[in-house]
């Protein structure tokens, strides 16, 4: 039964890829959202376990060796975790080709759905890239900020694929008035802000990812400071997005969207507050990185929301490849 059902599932993910269908698309698309949420997460750990130059040479792990070996100056745990989130990066990078494939193979093709998708493993390339950067300068703030940073920048490649396998190519139909629109985008805005402002708070804090790496010159308190502000005007545009939403009869799934993401900056603030009382807690530091990508996609699909482009064009059947000719039969 057990070999059963693990032919089954390869089947069933083979034919997702290269039989593709609307729905399997879009659960593909999903699982490349979640896999760079998890790899967020994953790098947040390398960081609040001193173990950033846990593998302190790119690409190689250590020396001549592509995996830990035994290096008097880096504990086997750290070699460990910072290897383990470099094997992360490759699964990540492996849905995405996937991703891309199936994107290839849907009938009929759409363009837009190709494009999105394409970015996804060039986005991971270039991420892979910018973890040598941090590397290589042992941890330079700057560095390592940017290395963030791209994760939510692919995440918007991710996000919008995810929602757009799930609807149509029609021209985008508004669902909500010019102004409200716009106040979606400001959302977005002030979510990068904050995103952004979160990353110095990070270099200037006590989780380096080394004892031994570089900090930002700020005083911690002011970049807090700001980073709170910051979320505090994301708040304050999103409560005013819900009342907006509500005095102007928008569809159930924008207030719903709206009201994800109410919950999400409300609870990102309640563990920011407290990670800052009670000394930045490396457990606490993990949850505030996974509340951001988080908040990051809800953001990005309540703009989305605010727009219909039609139902999802029928599937078409899969190219299949021609048959070789065959020997002509004596007569």
């Amino acid at each position: 039964m057990a070999e059963r059902e693990s032919s089954n599932l390869l089947i069933r993910t083979w034919n997702a890829v290269w039989r593709p269908t609307p729905g399997s698309l879009r659960l593909l698309a999903l699982i490349g959202v979640i896999g760079n949420v998890v790899i967020v997460v994953s790098g947040g750990a390398v960081r609040v376990t001193k173990s950033g130059l846990g593998c302190p040479d790119w690409p190689r792990c250590s020396g001549d060796s592509l995996v830990p070996t035994h290096n008097p100056e880096h504990h086997v745990l750290n070699m460990s975790i910072e290897f383990g989130n470099r094997l992360i990066t490759f699964v990540v990078l492996g849905v995405g080709v996937l991703v891309f494939v199936a994107a290839l193979r849907l009938r009929p093709r759409r363009r837009s759905l190709v494009r999105w998708a394409l970015a996804q493993p060039m986005s991971v390339v270039a991420q892979a890239v910018i973890g040598g950067i941090v590397v290589l300068t042992k941890l330079h703030p700057a560095a390592v900020s940017l290395h963030f940073l791209v994760s939510p920048a692919l995440l918007v490649f991710c996000v919008a694929l995810w929602i757009r396998a799930g609807e149509g190519d029609e021209p985008p139909r508004p669902l909500a008035g010019p102004w409200t629109r716009r106040l979606a985008a400001a959302l977005l805005v002030s979510c990068a802000a904050v995103l952004v402002a979160g990353t110095v708070v990070t270099g200037t804090g006590p989780h380096a990812g080394d004892a031994e790496s570089r900090r930002y010159g700020f005083d911690i308190t002011d970049v807090a400071r700001i980073h709170g502000e910051l979320a505090w005007v994301a708040i304050a545009l999103t409560v005013l997005a819900i009342v907006v939403l509500h005095r102007t009869g928008a569809p159930a799934a924008a207030r719903r969207r709206a009201h994800e993401l109410a919950g999400l900056i409300v609870a990102q603030g309640a563990v920011g507050y407290v990670q800052y009382f009670l000394g930045v807690p490396a457990g606490l530091v993990l949850l505030h990185m996974l509340g951001a990508v988080l908040m990051w996609i809800a953001a990005f699909r309540l703009f989305f929301a605010l727009r219909d482009r039609g139902p999802v064009p029928a599937a078409g059947p899969a190219p299949v490849a021609p048959r070789p000719a065959e020997a002509p039969q004596p007569a």
